[in-house]
C-alpha cells in the first residue's frame, strides 16, 4: 500500500529528518532562479541541437507552464511526472513543477507498460508530459492503455507532437504574472524510482536541499562554475542527467550541452565544437569515447573532468582514458539514487587513487561495518553506510525505510567495500543481489518472479554477467519443468509481451539440471556468477576475442 505520506493519492509530504546540515543552504531551485540567474537573462543554461534555452527563456516559460499546471488544480505536494528523451523541454517542465511546490517525477524513457503503471499507480501522479513516440516506442499509444488503470491522473501532455493536449499550445496560450509558490527547502522536490531487492522499484524521495548540496559540493570540489561547459549523455531522468545535466546549470549557472541518443563520434564533435569542460557519465560512454580518441587521434584537450560511475569501472579503462584524453582527470566516483556522489574522485590526474579506487569520500560521512552492524578498521572489508545533506530524505513507501537506516540514521547501501586509511574508498560488491547494466539498474528478482510464471521454467535465477561495454549484462540459469524445453528468444518474447523494458532482457541462457543451495535451500548466486564469468573467459580464449557486445 502506498505510504502514509501520500494520503488518498494526496500531497507527498517530507518525511521527519533528524538532522540539519550546515551544507544546506534553505534555498529552492525557484529562489535561485529568480536570485543570482536571472541577473544574466541571455545566458545559455541548456544547448540542444541548434536550440539555447536562456536563463530568461527558461523563467518566462517554465512561469507559464507553472500557471497553467495551477489552473488544473495541481499544486504543493502533488507528483507530476514526465517521460521525455533529452529534450531541453525537460528543464523548463522540471523548473515549472518546483514553480507550483510540486514533486518532479522523472520515468526513463527504456521503460514501458508494466514500470511506468507501476509508477504512476505508486506516485499518484496528477499529470505527465511525454513524447508522442522516441525511437521504436509508442509512448502516447502506451499512455491511452495504461490512463484507465492510473485513478487520479489528471491529464497527459504530449511534447512536440500533436495532440488536444500539446506543450507548446499550452505554453502559449498562457499571459500575465505568475507568483511562484513560496516553499521551505526541506519540501520534497524529486521523486526517482530506481530498481531494487525487492524486485520492485522504489521512490527516493529528495528535498531542495539534498540536491542543492550534492550539486553545490560536486562543482566546488571539481572546480567547476559559471562559464563552465558539461556534455550530458545520461538520461535526464535518471540520477546523473539530473543532477549534472539540469542541476548544475539551474544551481550553479554551467551550461549543458544535451545529447538526444549517444554517439562516440558526435560527442568527440560536440567536445570540439562547445570547448567541453566535464563529463558524468557511465562506463560505456568512456570506453566508447576513448575508443573515439585513440582511433580518429582526437586529443579533446578542452576535457579535463571525467567522472565514471553507475558500473563496475575498471582500472584499466580509467588509465587508458588518461591517456588518451590528454588534459583530462578521469576518475572513479561512487554513489547511488539514495545518496549521489559519496565520493567524488581523485584531485590528481593519472593517480593510482582515480584508477584502483572509487575516489575519496567527500561531504559524507561513512562508516564500514560488519554483519552484526560492528565498525570494521581501514582496509577491512563489509557494508558501506552513509549518511550526509545529500542524503534522501526517505522512500516513498514507509516500509521501506524500515531497514534502510541504521539507529544512528546511517543509510545502508547494500554494497560491500573497504575504506582505506587516506579516506580512500574500494567496492568489493554488493549484497543486493542487483545488476547494474551500463549504469542502469536491473532487479533481479523482478525477472525471476516474472519468469517463475512460464509453464516451460521450473526454477530460475538470475545473475550478472561480465560484459566489457555495459559492465554487467543479464545471465538467466534456468532448471526446466519436465517435458517443456525453452529458447533464449522465447524468454525474450514472453517478457517482451510481460511489458518489460528490452534492457532488463538476459542476453544468455543456461539451461542446468540444479541450481547450487545452501543447506537451508539458498540459491548461492556468486556460484553461478563464477561459472558464467569462467565460461565466458574461457570462450574469450578459445575464439580470440576481446570481450562480449
Amino acid at each position: 500500500m502506498p505510504s502514509p505520506q501520500i494520503l488518498d493519492g494526496g500531497p507527498l509530504k517530507a518525511p521527519p529528518r533528524t538532522s540539519r546540515y550546515a551544507e544546506w543552504r534553505d534555498q529552492t531551485v525557484v529562489d535561485i532562479l529568480k536570485g543570482e540567474l536571472l541577473a544574466d537573462r541571455d545566458r545559455a543554461l541548456l544547448i540542444d541541437a541548434d536550440f539555447e534555452l536562456t536563463v530568461g527563456e527558461l523563467h518566462s516559460q517554465s512561469e507559464r507552464l507553472a500557471k497553467w499546471m495551477a489552473g488544473r488544480g495541481v499544486g504543493v505536494g502533488d507528483v507530476v511526472s514526465y517521460q521525455l528523451p533529452n529534450w531541453w523541454e525537460v528543464l523548463v517542465i522540471d523548473t515549472a513543477i518546483a514553480m507550483i511546490g510540486a514533486v518532479a517525477n522523472p520515468i526513463l524513457m527504456i521503460y514501458r507498460d508494466a514500470e511506468v503503471e507501476f509508477i504512476l499507480r505508486d506516485a499518484c501522479s496528477k499529470l505527465i508530459f511525454i513524447a508522442e513516440s522516441f525511437r521504436s516506442a509508442r509512448n502516447l499509444e502506451m499512455m491511452m492503455r495504461l490512463r484507465p488503470r492510473v485513478p487520479g491522473l489528471l491529464d497527459v501532455v504530449l511534447v512536440r507532437g500533436a495532440g488536444e493536449l500539446e506543450y507548446s499550445a499550452i505554453v502559449a496560450s498562457q499571459t500575465g504574472p505568475f507568483h511562484a509558490v513560496s516553499l521551505s527547502a526541506d519540501a520534497p522536490r524529486l521523486l526517482m524510482y530506481t530498481s531494487g531487492t525487492t524486485g520492485r522499484a522504489k521512490g527516493v524521495i529528495h528535498s531542495h536541499n539534498t540536491l542543492d548540496s550534492e550539486i553545490n559540493t560536486a562543482a566546488r570540489i571539481w572546480g567547476l562554475g559559471r562559464g563552465s561547459i558539461m556534455l550530458m549523455p545520461s538520461p535526464l531522468a535518471h540520477i546523473t542527467g539530473y543532477l549534472y545535466g539540469m542541476g548544475f546549470p539551474t544551481i550553479v549557472g554551467m551550461t549543458t550541452i544535451l545529447m538526444e541518443t549517444w554517439d562516440a563520434t558526435r560527442a568527440a564533435d560536440l567536445i570540439e565544437r562547445h570547448s567541453v569542460n566535464a563529463m558524468v557519465a557511465a562506463t560505456p560512454f568512456l570506453k566508447e569515447l576513448t575508443d573515439e580518441a585513440q582511433v580518429a587521434r582526437r586529443r579533446l584537450p578542452s576535457l579535463r573532468i571525467f567522472a565514471c560511475g553507475g558500473a563496475p569501472v575498471p582500472p584499466e579503462l580509467v588509465r587508458r582514458a588518461t591517456a588518451a584524453l590528454e588534459n583530462c582527470n578521469v576518475f572513479r566516483v561512487y554513489g547511488s539514487t539514495e545518496a549521489p556522489t559519496i565520493t567524488l574522485g581523485a584531485a590528481v590526474r593519472g593517480s593510482d587513487v582515480a584508477a584502483e579506487t572509487d575516489g575519496y569520500v567527500v561531504g559524507h560521512d561513512v562508516k564500514v561495518v560488519d554483519e552484526a552492524g560492528q565498525p570494521q578498521g581501514p582496509e577491512i572489508e563489509g557494508e558501506i553506510l552513509t549518511r550526509g545533506p545529500e542524503l534522501m530524505i526517505g522512500y516513498r513507501r514507509t516500509e521501506d525505510d524500515a531497514d534502510a537506516f541504521d539507529a544512528e540514521g546511517y543509510f545502508r547501501t547494500g554494497d560491500l567495500g573497504i575504506l582505506r586509511a587516506d579516506g580512500a574508498l574500494v567496492i568489493t560488491g554488493r549484497r543486493k543481489d542487483l545488476i547494474i547494466r551500463g549504469g542502469e539498474n536491473i532487479s533481479a528478482k523482478e525477472l525471476e518472479d516474472a519468469l517463475y510464471e512460464h509453464g516451460a521454467i521450473a526454477e530460475v535465477a538470475i545473475v550478472s554477467m561480465p560484459h566489457d561495454r555495459l559492465g554487467e549484462g543479464v545471465c538467466c540459469f534456468a532448471v526446466l519443468a519436465s517435458g517443456h524445453s525453452i529458447s533464449l528468444a522465447d524468454m525474450v518474447a514472453y517478457l517482451d509481451r510481460r511489458g518489460f523494458a528490452r534492457q532488463k532482457f538476459p542476453e544468455r541462457l543456461e539451461i542446468v539440471a540444479a541450481l547450487p543451495r545452501t543447506a537451508s535451500g539458498k540459491v548461492q548466486k556468486f556460484v553461478l556468477r563464477s561459472q558464467i564469468a569462467d565460461a565466458i573467459q574461457r570462450e574469450r580464449l578459445a575464439t580470440g576475442a576481446i570481450g562480449t557486445t
